[in-house]
C-alpha cells in the first residue's frame, strides 16, 4: 500500500503540481492534510514557483475526507483529532494565496475533494470525472466550505439539489453548471490546468475566490423562499435526520452574512452534527456494508476470482429477468433458458430496462449494448461453455433436483451451480449431484435489477473458491454481497419471520391495524407490515408461514388472518384487494369492509378473551414488533449463520429496508441495551408464548452487560470453516 502523503513537482514553466496520493481513492486523512499544506507552503515561498496545480494520483482526484478518521473522532468523541481544512488550509492557504491554484480533476472529485478544487482559482476536468458532496449519506454537512462556495459557482437551486440529493454529476453537467472551467482529455488535462494557472498568475485570465461571488446568488428574499421550500420537502422526506435542515440553514447564514460567517458556522455545525447519533449510525452503516465482502477464505493464498463472464440462467419468470437484467448491464453474457417459445423473459429484462431508462438510471446507448449480451433458448444445448448457472425456477425441490441432475451432466466440472431459492434447503436441492462442493445459493431480492442485497449461501460441502466467484460477480453487478450459512430462510428473511408474526399478534391484541402502519413507517420502515403484505401477497406469506412453523416449532404466531382473507377474495396488491384498496396510479387506501375479517380472526385466537383491546402507546407496537426480530437476529449471530453481526445490520438495511439512520437492525438494539430487551421479551413471552422466548444468546449478553454486536472469536464461530 502506498505511503498517504501530498507530493510535489516543479515544472520549468514555474508551475508546481501538488498531487493527493493516498492508496486507492486518494482519501484526506491527516496525514494527506499535513502534507497539503506543507508543499503549498513551500510553493508560495519558492521564487521559481508562479502557481500551482493541484492534482490527485492514480486516477483519481479526491473521494473526500478519510472516514476512517471520522470514526476514531466518534469513537474517542474527541473533536480536536479533526483538522482545520476549511479555514487553516482551503481558505488561508489556497483561496487567499498569492499564487494561484488550478485543480486538475479526473475521476471522482467527492465530498472534501470536491471542497478543495473549489477553493482554487478555476477547475480543468476530464470528461469521466464525478463531482458531489454526499456528506448527507454520513449524518454531516459538507463541512470544509462547500454550503458556501456550491451555491456561489452554481447557483442556490443547483447547490441544494447537489447536496440534498447527493448523486454525483458528471463533468459536461458540471462545466454546464459552472462547477468545471473547461474539459480536457485525460492526456491533456495536466497540460491545460498548467496553461490556466499561468495566465492567471500573468492576469491573462480572472483571479476568482469562489467565496467571494455574488453573481451566482440570487436576493436574500427569493434565496429564503427557495430554502423554505427545500426544509418542506426535506421535512417530508427525511424527518429524522437532522443534517438536512442544518445543510439548509448553513446555507441560509452565508447568503445572508457572506462568505466567511457561513464557513465558520458551518463548521461549527459539522462538529455538532459529527457526534450526534445519526451520523454515527450512519458511519456504522457505512464500515458495515464494506466489510460483508471480508470473508476469512480471502486470506488463503492463491484463492482468486476466475472471473464469471459466461451465465445460464433457467427460468425467465420476475426473478430469472431480473438477475438476467442486472448480469447483462455488467457486460455478462447471459443464455436465458425458458418453456414458453414466446420468451416472455426476455420480454421482462426489456420492459426492466426501458424502465431503467426512464428513471435516467442507464441510457439507450447502454441498453443496446446489454442486450447485444442476451440470448434466450429453450434447451440445455448453449450451456457448454458457461462458467455458471443459476436456477430459478418455483420452489419446488425435486423440480430443482432434476434440472442440477441434468445440468451437471452437461457442463464444465468447474461450472458453478447456483439455485435462487430462499427457503429450501441446499443439501436437498444438490442430493441427487456429484457436484455438491459446486452448489451455492444466490439468494437475489425482488426486484433484483433494482435490489442491492444478494445473499451467498453456502453449505459444509462449498468449495470456498466458488464462493469467492460468487461474491466477485455480485460485485460487478454492484450488490452487496452477504455470506451466509445454509439453513431455513437463511440470514434476512429468517431474522424478519417475526416482524410480520408479532405484528399480527399486536393486531389480535386490538390494535388497528392502519394505526400499526403508520407507526412502524414513522419508525423508518418504507411500508408498515400489512401494506407490505399486500404487495408481497399471501400466497408467498402462506407458504413461509408453514416453513418457519415446521422449522421453529413453538417459536411462531397462528392466526387464521390470511386465510380468511383469503376466503372474502382478497389477495393483496395483485387483484387490488387485501388489508388496502389498491387502485392503479393511486395510492392504497384503509378499506373498512377488512375489519369484520379482522375480528373473526381475534374472536378464533382469543388472545384478549374479554374483547376489550389492550391499550398500547407508540413505542409499545414499535417494541413488541422488533424485539422479537432482535431475538431472531441473536440466535442467527449465536448460530453462525452471518459471518460477524454487523452482516446483519447490513441485510436488514439493504433487503428489508430497516432505517439506515437507525444503524441497522443490530446496532439499534445495542442503542437500547440487551438487558432492557430482554426483560420486555420475558413479560411478552410469559403472556402470549414461544414467539418471544428469549434466546440463549440474547440472555447472556443481558445479564453480563454486552452488547449483542460484541464479536466471539473466530474459533467459537461455524463460519470459521471459511
Amino acid at each position: 500500500m502506498s505511503k498517504a502523503r501530498a507530493s510535489m513537482e516543479i515544472g520549468s514553466d514555474g508551475v508546481a503540481v501538488i498531487t493527493i496520493e493516498n492508496a486507492r481513492i486518494n482519501a484526506l486523512g491527516t496525514a494527506v492534510i499535513s502534507g497539503l499544506k506543507e508543499k503549498y507552503t513551500e510553493a508560495m515561498l519558492r521564487d521559481d514557483v508562479k502557481a500551482v496545480v493541484l492534482t490527485g494520483g492514480a486516477g483519481k482526484f479526491s473521494c473526500g475526507f478519510d472516514i476512517n478518521n471520522l470514526f476514531e473522532v466518534q469513537k474517542t468523541g474527541n473533536l480536536s483529532l479533526l483538522p482545520d481544512v476549511s479555514i487553516d488550509l482551503i481558505m488561508k492557504t489556497i483561496e487567499e494565496a498569492k499564487k494561484p491554484s488550478v485543480a486538475a480533476i479526473h475521476g471522482p472529485a467527492l465530498g472534501g475533494g470536491l471542497e478543495l478544487a473549489m477553493g482554487c482559482h478555476a477547475r480543468i476536468s476530464t470528461p469521466d470525472a464525478l463531482l458531489g458532496l454526499p456528506e448527507l449519506s454520513l449524518g454531516v454537512i459538507p463541512g470544509f466550505g462547500g454550503t458556501q462556495r456550491l451555491p456561489r459557482l452554481v447557483g442556490l437551486q443547483k447547490a441544494v439539489k447537489m447536496m440534498l440529493l447527493p448523486k454525483p454529476i458528471k463533468a459536461k453537467e458540471g462545466y454546464e453548471s459552472g462547477l468545471v472551467d473547461e474539459i480536457a482529455a485525460p492526456k491533456d488535462l495536466l497540460a491545460v490546468a498548467r496553461s490556466w494557472a499561468l495566465q492567471i498568475a500573468n492576469g491573462r485570465r480572472p483571479w476568482i475566490r469562489s467565496l467571494d461571488r455574488k453573481d451566482r446568488l440570487c436576493a436574500i428574499y427569493e434565496a429564503r423562499q427557495m430554502l423554505y421550500a427545500s426544509r418542506k420537502d426535506a421535512e417530508r422526506t427525511a424527518p429524522n435526520m437532522p443534517q438536512y435542515q442544518a445543510c439548509l440553514n448553513a446555507i441560509e447564514e452565508g447568503i445572508v452574512s457572506g462568505g466567511y460567517a457561513g464557513v465558520l458556522n458551518e463548521a461549527r455545525l459539522f462538529k455538532e452534527l459529527v457526534l450526534s447519533s445519526t451520523s454515527r449510525s450512519l458511519v456504522h452503516v457505512f464500515f458495515a456494508i464494506r466489510a460483508t465482502s471480508k470473508v476469512p477464505c480471502f486470506s488463503r493464498v492463491g484463492q482468486k476470482p476466475k472471473g464469471i463472464r459466461k451465465v445460464a440462467i433457467i427460468g425467465g419468470g420476475l426473478m430469472g429477468s431480473g438477475i438476467a437484467t442486472a448480469l447483462i448491464l455488467c457486460d455478462v453474457h447471459v443464455v436465458l433458458k425458458e418453456r414458453d417459445p414466446s420468451f416472455r423473459g426476455m420480454k421482462s429484462v426489456e420492459a426492466n430496462l426501458k424502465a431503467l431508462v426512464k428513471r435516467s438510471s442507464v441510457t439507450l446507448e447502454r441498453v443496446s449494448k446489454a442486450l447485444s449480451n442476451l440470448q434466450c433458448t429453450m434447451d440445455y444445448s448453449d450451456f457448454k461453455d458457461v462458467d455458471m448457472v443459476i436456477e430459478a425456477v418455483i420452489e419446488n425441490s425435486a423440480l430443482k433436483q432434476s434440472i442440477f441432475n441434468e445440468v451437471e451432466k452437461l457442463c464444465s466440472p468447474h461450472c458453478i451451480l447456483a439455485t435462487t431459492t430462499s427457503s429450501i434447503d441446499l443439501n436437498v436441492v444438490g442430493e441427487k449431484t456429484n457436484s455438491q462442493d459446486r452448489i451455492v445459493g444466490a439468494h437475489f431480492f425482488s426486484p433484483v435489477h433494482l435490489m442491492p442485497l444478494l445473499e451467498v449461501v453456502w453449505t459444509e460441502k462449498t468449495s470456498p473458491n466458488v464462493i469467492i466467484d460468487l461474491i466477485e460477480i455480485a460485485k460487478k453487478m454492484r450488490k452487496v454481497p452477504i455470506v451466509v450459512k445454509n439453513c431455513t430462510g437463511f440470514a434476512t428473511n429468517r431474522t424478519f419471520f417475526p416482524y410480520h408474526q408479532a405484528s399480527a399478534l399486536v393486531l389480535h391484541l386490538g390494535v388497528d391495524l392502519y394505526r400499526i402502519d403508520r407507526v412502524i413507517k414513522s419508525f423508518g420502515m418504507p411500508l408498515g407490515p400489512f401494506q407490505l403484505a399486500d404487495l408481497v401477497g399471501y400466497d408467498v406469506a402462506l407458504a413461509a408461514k408453514e416453513e418457519y412453523a415446521s422449522a421453529f416449532k413453538g417459536r411462531t404466531f397462528d392466526t387464521s388472518l390470511l386465510d380468511l382473507m383469503k376466503k372474502d377474495g382478497r389477495n393483496g396488491k395483485r387483484n387490488g384487494r387485501g388489508y388496502y384498496l389498491h387502485h392503479r396510479g393511486c395510492r392504497p387506501k384503509s378499506d373498512p369492509l377488512v375489519q369484520p375479517i379482522i375480528e373473526e380472526s381475534r374472536r378464533r385466537a382469543n388472545l384478549v378473551p374479554s374483547g376489550k383491546a389492550i391499550s398500547m402507546s407508540d413505542q409499545d407496537i414499535v417494541e413488541m414488533i422488533f424485539f422479537p426480530v432482535v431475538n431472531e437476529a441473536c440466535r442467527v449471530i449465536d448460530e453462525g449463520v452471518v459471518i460477524r453481526p454487523s452482516d446483519i445490520d447490513a441485510a436488514s438495511i439493504l433487503g428489508m429496508g430497516f432505517p439506515r439512520y437507525r444503524g441497522g437492525l443490530v446496532y439499534w438494539a445495542d442503542t437500547i441495551g440487551a438487558s432492557y430487551i430482554y426483560s420486555k421479551l420475558q413479560i411478552w413471552a410469559a403472556a402470549y408464548g414461544g414467539l418471544f422466548a428469549p434466546s440463549s444468546y440474547l440472555e447472556e449478553r443481558a445479564k453480563k452487560g454486552l452488547p449483542l454486536s460484541l464479536e466471539r472469536s473466530p474459533l467459537q464461530s461455524s463460519t470459521s470453516r471459511l
